[in-house]
């Protein structure tokens, strides 16, 4: 189902170029190109062009698509193409908006990385329908930031990864994919046809998004025309036969030729594989295992690149950390030295003193000898003498004080010298282990290097029959209920985060600005509707008649 979603190319113009040749203008999700086409050429050639160019290898899932006075036909193959020439509007929820912009931007700029794509980065991309913008009080930087949130969820998925996740998104939409009609029932009500991979459908006018009736493939045995006359046949043949008319004949033939477009993919899908298409798979299968190995390989690549620079920015702060260390050691050392020398010579100086009054002390114990020696023969003399004798005992008592004071505070200079080269000694040593640990880590630092590369048409004719054996039964039952129950893990993830995000947004809606759309849609989800419900509803036994 996904093959026949990415088919929705936009084949949007024609235009004369020169009298043998025009221009054709297809638009797809990546790019718009423009083809240079022949008049003669059919449509098989034109799609032949394009597929080329694209490089598309599963042909059968693809056409052109192209509106006539507003009614939607696909490019036929055996046509000209000049004979033949998308303007689809589907219904998306806001809160789906906002997921599928997620993954175009995911698919555009890669993984999110807050350093490169700053607040604004999205500024400039039309990324949400204009109704879903003005249907809320939401600046585009608020609407940003939602994105944004989500963006950073899908960080590792490649770009074919993003872009087949928003594919499966939007092929969930009540309106992708059909393509409708305007139609009277045999009564002259107005309704609409809808045609899509799923099978038939009946809308109201007024209500595109849930069918009133449906018509699985699996369920319809002929369909066909006559005039404007278009006839729907059950497989079941007690189920009555659905008629309508269109307005023209034309329209009669643009639908017979979709289903027959759709019915043939529905039959595709559900046959066994033929070689071709088996080695087609096997080849994806090993291309997406080489992109998962690459994508590992360059994680750990990265991986081991962000640590080595996290292991160089660690030895370089460690590096910065002894330099500071070594210059504060050298700063000590010197003030070290220069105490070291201040104590030296003031010991010097203290020692010189203390020899001074050592002499001065002697001399006067000389001159006490001599004093007393010398004969004072009056009293007053010898009175005088003795004072003087006393004052010279003061004296000497004091000098002898003073020296002895002296060299006590020489050898506590000493004693502060010895220290401060010890402190000298220290330092040094400090030093040195500091230059050598720097050594030793610049030594590291310098083998730790960054990784380098791191009008009828019957639907069960023998050419469209199923023709299983029990194998490929059993085989392809197997891969569809594997892929039913991923999708629905998916999808309840999914539905868990739209229900977060529309919660979030709804207190910023502005009522009467919602469509007619947004109302219907609202109706259904709150009573769980939609056209694959429609689908799987069980048929009543016997005879059903159809009333619409």
């Amino acid at each position: 189902m996904a093959g026949a979603i990415a088919s929705r190319m936009s084949f949007s113009s024609l235009k004369r170029k020169q009298p043998k040749t025009f221009t054709v203008r297809i638009a797809t999700m990546d790019a718009e190109m423009e083809f240079s086409c022949e008049v003669k050429w059919k449509g098989k050639d034109l799609f032949d062009l394009v597929c080329r160019t694209l490089g598309l290898r599963e042909t059968w899932f693809f056409g052109l698509q192209y509106t006539i006075k507003d009614t939607v036909a696909w490019l036929k193959m055996d046509k000209k193409v000049k004979k033949q020439i998308l303007d689809e509007k589907i219904y998306c929820p806001p809160e789906a908006s906002v997921l599928l912009a997620s993954y175009a931007v995911q698919a555009k700029y890669g993984d999110y990385d807050p350093n490169v794509h700053k607040r604004g980065f999205l500024a400039q991309e039309e990324l949400l329908p204009k109704r879903v913008i003005n249907l809320y009080q939401m600046t585009p930087e608020m609407w940003e930031e939602r994105i944004t949130a989500w963006y950073a969820e899908h960080r590792g998925r490649a770009r074919d990864e993003a872009e087949m996740e928003y594919l499966k998104i939007a092929q969930d939409l009540e309106m992708y994919g059909v393509n409708y009609f305007a139609i009277r029932n045999k009564k002259g009500t107005e309704l609409l046809l809808g045609v899509d991979a799923l099978g038939l459908h009946i809308y109201d006018p007024d209500n595109r998004l849930t069918p009133k009736i449906s018509f699985p493939w699996n369920e319809i045995r002929n369909i066909s025309y006559s005039d404007k006359e278009f006839t729907i046949k059950p497989l079941d043949k007690k189920i009555d036969v659905f008629k309508f008319n269109s307005s023209k004949l034309r329209v009669n033939k643009l639908i017979l030729q979709l289903c027959i477009g759709n019915h043939d993919l529905f039959m595709r899908r559900r046959k066994a594989d033929s070689l071709e298409v088996q080695q087609m798979k096997a080849q994806a299968r090993e291309e997406k295992a080489r992109k998962q190995m690459e994508r590992q390989r360059l994680a750990r690549e990265k991986q081991m690149r962000e640590e080595a620079e996290r292991t160089r920015d660690e030895l370089e702060r460690r590096l910065m950390q002894l330099k500071e260390e070594a210059t504060m050691a050298n700063e000590a050392l010197m003030r070290s030295e220069e105490t070291a020398d201040l104590l030296a010579e003031k010991a010097q100086i203290t020692e010189e003193e203390a020899k001074l009054l050592a002499q001065k002390a002697a001399e006067a114990e000389q001159e006490m000898q001599r004093i007393k020696a010398t004969a004072i023969r009056t009293e007053e003399e010898k009175r005088l003498m003795e004072q003087k004798v006393l004052e010279a005992e003061m004296l000497a008592l004091k000098m002898a004080e003073e020296s002895e004071r002296r060299a006590k505070e020489a050898d506590q200079l000493k004693q502060d010298l010895q220290e401060a080269r010890e402190s000298e000694r220290r330092a040094k040593q400090k030093l040195l282990e500091i230059t050598s640990k720097s050594s030793y880590t610049s030594m590291n630092s310098s083998t730790t290097a960054l990784p380098t590369d791191l009008p009828s048409f019957n639907l069960i004719s023998e050419s469209l029959s199923f023709d299983f054996k029990d194998t490929d039964m059993k085989r392809l039952s197997m891969e569809i209920e594997k892929e039913k129950v991923e999708y629905m893990e998916k999808s309840k993830h999914l539905q868990e985060q739209l229900n977060e995000l529309k919660t979030e947004i709804e207190a910023l809606k502005l009522k009467e600005r919602e469509t007619a759309l947004d109302i219907l849609h609202n109706e259904n989800a709150s009573r769980g509707n939609s056209k694959h419900n429609t689908i799987k509803k069980p048929q009543a036994q016997g005879r059903r008649p159809i009333c619409i």
